[in-house]
């Protein structure tokens, strides 16, 4: 597969690989395309971005923090927040009906790239060992709130 390929696949911007070019994938005049649903569980929310995406079978979710009921990142450094970070990324894809054993991808921002161990140590314990998303994980120079580590995702809908 080439990088090409492998780059229209992963990112499902509806094009199918046809001899040697690249063509729009057809449609059926029976079958619709797939409704876009923002979801949102405050819909009174003034956030410039939903929750979560359902396109079809597809969930995506908006970036997730460590941050408590009132909104206010929990203190304890990056194990305190990849902990919470991971229960609000789980409530939030439970709540849009899937389940973290169907996150198909993660994306991990962290705000000093050293802390990658410790934050494994957290993220490991939510899925079955040999059965963890794709992901990538990097470095980034700030997260909102000063926070430590920001997770979004990728989930097939039950």
């Amino acid at each position: 597969m080439t990088h090409s390929r492998f780059s229209a696949a992963v990112l499902g911007i509806g094009l199918v690989w046809i001899g040697a070019t690249w063509s729009p994938m057809a449609s059926s005049a029976e079958e619709p395309p797939p409704a876009v649903e923002h979801l949102n569980e405050d819909p009174a929310t003034t956030a410039p971005y939903s929750d979560a995406v359902r396109v079809g079978s597809t969930l995506y979710l908006a970036g997730n923090l460590g941050l408590d009921e009132k909104g206010n990142l929990v203190p304890g450094g990056i194990t305190a927040e990849a902990e919470k970070t991971m229960e609000n990324l789980k409530h939030v894809v439970e709540h849009n009906g899937s389940s973290l054993d169907r996150v198909a991808a993660c994306e991990v921002m962290l705000a000093d790239i050293a802390e990658r161990d410790a934050f494994n140590e957290v993220y490991k314990k939510y899925w079955e060992p040999g059965k963890f998303p794709a992901r990538h994980a990097f470095g980034v120079t700030g997260l909102y709130l000063g926070a430590r580590v920001e997770i979004s995702c990728v989930a097939v809908v039950n």
